[in-house]
């Protein structure tokens, strides 16, 4: 959003600014806006692991929820602290439009911007990331993953963006809290109704039988409980907001939501279908109590993710760093790092073949968990560079289309 790329290293003068002169003013917008980008930015770079992940380690399935007496803690913490990353880039998309929907200037309607951006989003997701995950197109079955679902969630906000507040947050909170209740439904196969609830709640096979075969992986519903979340708290970024009072309120949302994690899942009373239980050793029983579902979200695996992302944006907010300024690099160019990662990561699948041979059925995959960690810290410098100069492209251009990326 043209909000949340206010962030300039070169100006930014960190927390050191005294806080009543008209520098330390500047800085507070300026860092009030940026870590939107540093948690984006942020979260992006731990969803490189994961993707690293499905790239070279591919042949070490993982399930939803994991079974985790088969599965190394290494690769279990691995795919865990991607877990952080759709939730916390649905409800930033969420706070992000909400800031767009009202600048210094005035409120406007974005409906117009979070539509074609959705629809956008849509269409990336059916040609170019299809063909990223898969290297061929058409592909026999083509997944409808977190892009698709994103760009779901802008269209629906688009559309009901300008509702009161109080009335969006009850819906957020609803769809959040209740849609648990609703897993496991049936209907007739083929249905609409069937259709309906695959889009909606189930993750399944849209169409089955055919040529080219639609498969939902990310359903709808909850993710539109989270992007109205993050619009919600959109005010919670105003210009109008006290710092300190912003802190205390993050604070106690995202405290609030990891202590309400302890006591429904401690004691097993609702958020999470898969009940945890005590395991083997001591790791296995902190796995299973941190063994969510996330297809769709369960309530408490969105109360994990959001609640410590809350309190990672009040950590973040305050530090000017090269950590901080990176990361608000890649998060200032979001769509432009997506599409990126991925293709370096198609085509380094195809050089490791051509360099070593296919060792896991057409594929090439390393047996130990260690080089995907090494991978992807050694991949991040070189994302960085073409990233920093679309995100310099981005500021600066007077191209709309750039807006979209």
């Amino acid at each position: 959003m043209d909000q949340t790329n206010m962030y300039n290293p070169s100006v930014w003068t960190g927390p050191s600014a005294p806080t009543g002169s008209l520098a330390g003013q500047a800085q507070q917008v300026r860092s009030r806006i940026a870590v939107i980008d540093v948690m984006r930015g942020f979260i992006m770079l731990i969803m490189l692991f994961d993707h690293v992940r499905e790239t070279l380690y591919l042949h070490m399935q993982v399930t939803d929820p994991m079974t985790v007496a088969q599965t190394a803690p290494e690769l279990f913490f691995t795919r865990m602290a991607a877990h952080f990353c759709a939730p916390m880039f649905v409800f930033l998309t969420g706070l992000s439009a909400w800031l767009y929907a009202h600048p210094a200037a005035g409120p406007r309607n974005a409906t117009g911007f979070l539509v074609k951006r959705g629809l956008l989003l849509i269409v990336l997701e059916l040609v170019a990331v299809n063909f990223a995950w898969a290297g061929t197109f058409p592909q026999p079955v083509m997944y409808l993953q977190v892009i698709w679902v994103i760009g779901l969630a802008m269209i629906v906000l688009g559309l009901v963006h300008r509702l009161p507040l109080p009335l969006l947050g009850a819906v957020s909170l609803a769809i959040i809290f209740g849609h648990n209740a609703l897993a496991g439904l049936s209907f007739t196969p083929g249905s609409f109704a069937q259709g309906a609830y695959t889009i909606l709640l189930e993750r399944g096979f849209l169409v089955a039988e055919g040529a080219v075969k639609l498969k939902v992986t990310y359903p709808l519903l909850p993710w539109i409980g989270v992007i109205l979340l993050g619009y919600v708290c959109g005010p919670l970024y105003a210009a109008a907001m006290d710092p300190a009072r912003r802190k205390r309120l993050m604070l106690t949302i995202g405290g609030g939501a990891l202590l309400l994690l302890l006591v429904l899942r401690g004691f097993n009373i609702y958020g999470e279908n898969a009940p945890w239980v005590s395991g083997a050793t001591g790791i296995q029983t902190v796995m299973s109590f941190l063994n969510f579902t996330k297809y769709p979200p369960s309530l408490d695996f969105v109360l994990m993710t959001i609640g410590a992302g809350l309190l990672c944006m009040v950590l973040l907010e305050k530090h000017d760093n090269w950590f901080t300024r990176a990361c608000a690099t890649f998060g200032g160019a979001p769509m432009f790092y997506y599409l990126l990662h991925l293709y370096v990561l198609l085509g380094m699948q195809h050089v490791l073949v051509a360099l070593f041979g296919a060792n896991h059925g057409e594929r090439f995959g390393v047996d130990a968990l260690w080089p995907v960690w090494v991978v992807s810290l050694l991949l991040m410098p070189v994302l960085y560079v073409p990233c920093r100069a679309f995100a310099r492209f981005k500021r600066t251009s007077k191209q709309a289309w750039v807006r979209y990326f």
